[in-house]
C-alpha cells in the first residue's frame, strides 16, 4: 500500500466529522433522534449528531452496559489477547449529553414515529437510526441452532462465544482436527474467517504442532485471498488446508453431538468446530420493516435512509451498502455520513453526495499484518460503488519488515477507532 494512501486513510476517521455542517434549528422543541444499537455504527452516529449540533436530543438504545468489539477478537481466540482488551463502556458517550437507555428496542411504529422498548415505554422520534448489527440465521444451516452453538461456537458476536472457542482449543489434545466453516456472502467482516484461520493455525503451530486446521468454504474467492494464501504457504505449510466451494467446501449440514460437518463430498469430524453460519440484519430491522427478503436493509447511499420506511436510517452491518464491506471502519464512516445527513434533513436542507472510506487490517501472525482499503461514493445504480483507483491491498511479496509494520498499524488503528467511538 502506498504511503500517501495509507496516510489519507488514517485521517479518514476524523475527516468526515470535520465536514459536518452546523445546522440552525428553528425556535421550538429540539429535534429528537433515537439511535438503536451501540456498536461502532450506533455509538459513532449518536456522538456525531451531538457534535453536529448539541441541541439535537439524542437517545441511544443499547441493552449492554459494555460493548465487546469484534475486531481483534480473533487474537483472543488464538490466545494472543484477553477479552477485557476488547471491552468498552458507554460512560463517555453519556458524558456527551446523550441519553443511554439500557434496554432493548422491540418494535417500531413508522407512522407514529415511535420506538417501543422492552418495558413497554415508547420513545418518539423525528428521525430514527438503526444500527442493530447482525443476527444469526438459526436453522439456515441444517443442524445448527442455538443449542448447537454451545458445542460448535460461531464466535461471530464477540463475548462468551469468543471465550468458548478459545477454551475448546486449549482443551483439545495435540493432534486434534480443528474445522472452520465459512459462509457464502454477504456476512460480517469478509476477511474475518481467514484471519481467524491464520491465528488458530499460529496457535496450533506453536502450542499443538501435531494438530491440523481445515477451512471448509462456501466460496471460491475471498477478501485478500492471494495475500492470505501466500502467508499460509510461508507460515503454516502442513497445518492449514483451505477447501473452496468448487472442491466441496460448502457445508450442507452439521451434527453438533459428534461435531461433524457434512459436505456434498464427505463428512468431517472435528475435535473443535467453528461454524460461521449465514447471517442477517439484527431483529429490530424486521420489526421496523426495513429489511427486505434478503434479510438485509436497502438504503439510500447519500443519507442511509431506508428505501422501505421513511425517516428511518440504517447503518453498519445491517445495511446493504453496495461495494462497501461490512466492517467496523465502514460502520464508523457510514455513521458519520448518516449523522451529517440527518442533521441537514432536520433543517430541511438537502444532503450532498458523500465519499466514504474503509480500511481493514488482518493479522496472519502476531507480527504479520495485511490490509485492504477503498473509497466509496453513490453511483447511478443507487448503490455505493468504489471510486476507481482509490483502493488496494498490501503489496504482494513485501518483506517481512513491511508485514510487521502493518501489524503495528493494525493495533494503532484499533486503539484509534475505539478511543474515538468510546473514549
Amino acid at each position: 500500500m502506498k504511503a500517501g494512501r495509507r496516510e489519507f486513510l488514517k485521517l479518514g476517521l476524523a475527516a468526515s466529522t470535520a465536514l459536518i455542517p452546523l445546522p440552525t434549528f428553528a425556535q421550538g422543541a429540539p429535534a429528537r433522534v433515537v439511535v438503536v444499537g451501540g456498536g461502532f455504527a450506533g455509538a459513532t452516529c449518536a456522538r456525531a449528531l451531538r457534535q453536529a449540533d448539541p441541541r439535537i436530543a439524542v437517545t441511544l438504545v443499547e441493552a449492554n452496559a459494555t460493548f465487546t468489539a469484534c475486531p481483534f477478537s480473533n487474537a483472543v481466540i488464538g490466545g494472543l489477547r484477553e477479552l477485557s482488551a476488547q471491552q468498552f463502556t458507554y460512560d463517555r458517550v453519556a458524558a456527551d449529553g446523550i441519553v443511554v437507555a439500557r434496554t432493548t428496542a422491540t418494535a417500531v411504529d413508522a407512522q407514529a414515529r415511535t420506538v417501543t422498548l422492552a418495558d413497554g415505554a415508547r420513545l418518539s422520534y423525528d428521525r430514527l437510526v438503526l444500527a442493530p448489527g447482525i443476527d444469526i440465521r438459526w436453522g439456515a444451516l441444517p443442524g445448527y441452532d442455538e443449542t448447537a452453538a454451545a458445542q460448535m461456537p460461531h464466535a461471530w458476536r464477540a463475548g462468551e462465544q469468543t471465550l468458548l472457542l478459545r477454551r475448546q482449543l486449549e482443551a483439545m489434545d495435540d493432534g486434534g482436527l480443528v474445522v472452520i466453516s465459512a459462509p457464502a456472502n454477504p456476512f460480517r467482516c469478509p476477511p474475518g474467517p481467514y484471519e481467524r484461520a491464520s491465528l488458530i493455525a499460529h496457535y496450533l503451530k506453536t502450542k499443538k504442532p501435531k494438530s491440523k486446521l481445515l477451512v471448509l468454504d462456501a466460496k471460491d474467492a475471498f477478501s485478500k485471498q492471494r495475500l492470505f494464501q501466500a502467508a499460509w504457504a510461508e507460515l503454516y505449510p502442513g497445518v492449514l488446508e483451505w477447501v473452496p466451494l468448487s472442491k466441496g467446501g460448502a457445508v450442507t449440514s452439521v451434527d453438533a453431538a459428534t461435531r461433524t460437518l457434512v459436505t456434498d463430498f464427505g463428512r468431517h469430524q472435528a475435535k473443535v468446530a467453528n461454524v460461521i453460519p449465514p447471517q442477517k440484519a439484527g431483529h429490530i430491522a424486521d420489526a421496523a420493516g426495513v429489511a427486505d427478503r434478503t434479510g438485509w436493509c436497502p438504503i439510500d447511499p447519500v443519507t442511509f435512509e431506508s428505501k422501505l420506511q421513511p425517516r428511518i436510517h440504517v447503518i453498519g452491518d445491517a445495511a446493504i451498502a453496495g461495494a462497501m464491506p461490512k466492517s467496523a471502519f465502514a460502520a464508523n464512516s457510514q455513521a458519520k455520513t448518516c449523522a451529517a445527513a440527518v442533521a441537514q434533513l432536520l433543517t430541511g436542507a438537502t444532503p450532498s453526495a458523500p465519499k466514504l472510506i474503509n480500511t481493514c487490517y488482518s493479522l496472519v501472525a502476531p507480527d504479520y499484518g495485511i490490509s485492504v482499503a477503498g473509497v466509496y461514493q453513490p453511483s447511478a445504480s443507487g448503490q455505493l460503488a468504489e471510486v476507481p483507483g482509490s483502493g488496494g491491498v498490501s503489496p504482494a511479496g513485501a518483506p517481512r519488515a513491511s508485514r510487521a509494520a502493518e501489524a503495528v498499524l493494525a493495533e494503532a488503528w484499533f486503539r484509534t477507532i475505539t478511543d474515538e467511538v468510546f473514549g
